[in-house]
């Protein structure tokens, strides 16, 4: 079955049937990446336009993967070399690439609302929300939240805590929506600073203090300080944070034992987590990354390639 939408543009988009749909089919395209071939013939003849406007490895990396493993086409647009540089708007930019009839989109964006913007000009391509501003990145939660269930079987009743750049996390958002939805219980903590007011009506537990976060956590998701997007000073040094909000091994026995840690990445080692920490085993840093391959590639077939199968 597919998803409902033709576009991926939040969680807030989708139901709790369609976010299981979404983690089973990463589940079942996760051994692909195994195999010595690694391609199916799933999305032969499809085509991926990764639209950033923001740098990006992981994402921009695991959708590429995503689409070539497969079987689809996937063509990386390098926006300081595109017509953008000369002023092009995105609405202009998005029809030019929907006249070449690609058939989905992932964009990265700036601002806020962009991915929602250019799904309304795009009537026969998906959309999928690689990230747009402070807002939202819905398949980094939907690969934070599989690696979650690969080592607790469950996310109801999860004690998880959030810790950093609240303010300007899209990860943050996206993820407080998606645990929230599934059952979790979620406590954000940061500088005062840096956590908006808005985050309490989201039914989550806010804190400026880190052991009162970390404290029972089952599940411990560092964020880190976000420089590129903030135009005020949040705290006053880098040691200070790290002193006060930084993950290190002795802070991480507040938390259970059994706790895993995470990261979106990109890492600032030192800053939001000490490097002993993140290549600790109870670290899951770089399992979220081989999980971002699988979510991506069931984001695009579900997208895709289950509508047409639906159809015949």
């Amino acid at each position: 079955m597919p998803l409902r939408e033709r576009h991926l543009l939040g969680i807030e988009d989708l139901d709790l049937d369609e976010i299981e749909l979404i983690l089973d089919t990463s589940r079942s395209f996760r051994e692909i990446s195994t195999r010595s071939i690694k391609k199916v013939p799933t999305l032969r003849g499809k085509s991926l336009i990764n639209l950033f406007y923001e740098p990006s490895t992981r994402t921009r990396s695991s959708f590429e993967i995503a689409a070539k493993r497969l079987g689809a086409d996937s063509i990386n647009v390098n926006i300081s070399e595109s017509s953008v540089s000369k002023g092009e708007s995105l609405i202009d930019t998005g029809k030019n690439l929907q006249s070449m009839n690609p058939d989905i989109i992932a964009i990265r964006h700036s601002h806020a609302g962009a991915p929602h913007l250019l799904a309304q000009y795009c009537e026969s391509t998906s959309i999928v929300n690689a990230g747009d501003g402070m807002h939202e990145h819905p398949t980094q939660a939907l690969l934070d939240v599989l690696t979650i269930l690969d080592h607790k079987k469950r996310i109801e009743g999860l004690h998880v805590a959030i810790v950093g750049d609240i303010a300007h996390s899209r990860v943050a958002r996206s993820n407080v929506l998606l645990l929230v939805k599934m059952g979790a219980h979620v406590c954000v903590c940061g500088p005062p600073t840096l956590i908006p007011a808005e985050f309490e009506s989201y039914g989550v537990k806010v804190t400026y203090h880190i052991k009162e976060a970390l404290q029972g956590a089952d599940v411990v998701m560092m964020l880190r300080t976000q420089k590129e997007r903030q135009r005020d000073v949040f705290y006053p040094s880098v040691k200070e944070y790290f002193a006060l909000y930084g993950l290190n091994m002795e802070k991480m026995k507040w938390a259970k034992r059994s706790a895993i840690v995470m990261h979106p990445g990109p890492i600032n080692r030192g800053i939001e987590i000490d490097p002993e920490l993140a290549e600790a085993g109870t670290s899951v840093i770089f399992e979220q990354v081989t999980n971002g391959v699988a979510v991506r590639m069931a984001v695009l077939y579900l997208l895709l390639g289950a509508s047409e199968e639906a159809d015949l």
